[in-house]
């Protein structure tokens, strides 16, 4: 059987790292035909040493030159550097699949240009459903291409509707850890570190999801990619505070009928679930024990204290490029937190300011997106100057 070619976008984060392990265990199955990374020369060198695909990208071009020499032993990989290499590299002919696991809106054309080719969509990158959901979802529906879930919530999704996937939906529960700072006041979350939100209590993560968890940012852009990839309004999308990260995340049938994905926090099974649907393969690893898992708890969100799950509520009802909006004032605010030039509530006042000063558009094309993203990280970063001065 012919091993399925697989590209994988963003290699050295946390996801990517975790499918190499997936492939690793099916290498029968599985062969990495390109890598991709940003910055990480060293780590991708390694991992093209390892898994000997026929290509690596790295975006940022200053690094093109030490990725080469750290491959001039492997005169058969192709050495690619831009964001353009980038956007090209998923249109190879013989790649069968794209993990899309990029961080942000970087990951945005790459994947159309991977849906454009005709290739399956392992989708990691949410941030490419949140900017343009309407316009993924038809370029995807006009080239009969599968857009996969791998985010842990919707592949508990997707899992629940196997079988069910023609009866209707009465509401999605959309479960979440509730981040590091469930239990603060509204005073102590003024005072937060960057090193504090990086402690996440049960997934472990690259800085900026971890970062958006704490804040609550990424269960509203789970709450918009579940409303583009399952086809339900966002009213019917209900969030749970879950603290234990057992139940990943369930559906409700209109018969009452709750069907649920259970498992231990392990990023690999959806990863690997989105590599081999409709079949399952074994996976090494733990497994969950509900004999000690004595607790399963679910508390209502505090949208009051945790502002930015509101704003994206506010962006999903507002439509338009207004979920583009949000996102890219996020990014700009999530790294500057990071960087310590703003507070973990003052990220929530830069994206609302940003919301309502940026160009507001109905009815976006591919364009309008582009240009509201420019836009929206440099109202977004002003305003960080601003705050600064």
């Amino acid at each position: 059987m012919k091993k399925q070619q697989i590209c994988i976008l963003g290699s050295t984060g946390s996801i990517g790292t975790q499918a190499l392990d997936v492939i690793s265990q099916h290498s029968d199955l599985y062969e990495v035909y390109c890598l991709t990374a940003n910055n990480s020369a060293e780590k991708l060198s390694e991992q093209a040493h390892k898994f000997k695909p026929a290509a690596v990208v790295i975006a940022n071009e200053d690094k093109y030159k030490e990725l080469q020499d750290l491959l001039a032993d492997e005169p058969d990989i192709k050495v690619y550097a831009g964001k353009s290499a980038l956007e090209q590299i998923v249109e190879a002919e013989p790649i069968d699949m794209v993990l899309a696991s990029m961080v942000g809106f970087s990951g945005f054309l790459p994947t159309i240009n991977a849906i454009k080719a005709h290739k399956k969509i392992c989708l990691a990158n949410k941030e490419t459903l949140v900017v343009a959901g309407e316009l993924i979802c038809n370029l995807a529906k006009e080239n009969h291409v599968p857009i996969l879930p791998v985010d842990s919530e919707h592949s508990a999704i997707f899992q629940s509707i196997v079988g069910d996937a023609d009866n209707e939906i009465e509401k999605i529960l959309l479960t979440c850890s509730g981040g590091p700072f469930r239990l603060y006041s509204e005073e102590q979350l003024k005072t937060v570190t960057a090193a504090d939100a990086l402690k996440h209590p049960t997934w472990n993560m690259g800085a900026k999801i971890t970062i958006d968890s704490a804040s609550l940012m990424n269960k509203g852009f789970e709450v918009m990619e579940a409303k583009w990839l399952f086809g339900v309004p966002a009213e019917k999308i209900q969030v749970l505070i879950h603290p234990q990260s057992v139940v990943h995340s369930a559906v409700q049938f209109v018969d009452g009928a709750v069907k649920a994905q259970l498992g231990v926090p392990d990023m690999r099974l959806p990863i690997q679930y989105a590599f081999s649907f409709p079949t399952r393969l074994p996976l090494n690893g733990e497994r969950l024990d509900l004999f000690k898992q004595q607790k399963l708890e679910f508390f209502e969100p505090d949208i009051k204290k945790f502002k930015c799950l509101a704003l994206a509520y506010d962006a999903i009802n507002k439509g338009g490029n207004m979920p583009c909006i949000l996102n890219a004032a996020n990014e700009i605010a999530n790294s500057a937190f990071r960087k310590g030039q703003c507070s973990f509530t003052g990220m929530a006042t830069i994206i609302e300011q940003t919301m309502a000063k940026a160009t507001f558009d109905k009815n976006p094309n591919l364009d309008v997106y582009l240009q509201t993203d420019k836009e929206a990280r440099a109202i977004a970063s002003e305003i960080i100057k601003n705050i600064n001065e």
